[in-house]
């Protein structure tokens, strides 16, 4: 599986209100493609942008811009982290 789980810390709250982005780790191995497709896939949300990048802890994060305003919030509660 491409998404291994939403990163919920302060920053990631503080995008997901002012930018309509989610963080999430991924695997190590996936590509901006495959991520994409792997969120439009599980939530059918369109996506604008993918950013990723490595954490100190050796883990690959995406932030993901969605297209439709709150949809960072709609996935979030559709996990029932929010």
């Amino acid at each position: 599986m491409t998404l291994a789980h939403p990163l919920v810390t302060e920053k990631a709250m503080v995008l997901l209100e002012n930018s309509n982005q989610l963080s999430f780790i991924v695997e190590k191995e996936a590509g901006k493609a495959s991520i994409k497709a792997a969120m439009e896939k599980n939530f059918g949300k369109k996506i604008v942008s993918i950013n990723t990048m490595m954490t100190s802890k050796g883990n690959k994060k995406a932030v993901i811009t969605f297209e439709e305003k709150n949809a960072a919030e709609e996935i979030l509660s559709q996990l029932g982290i929010v």
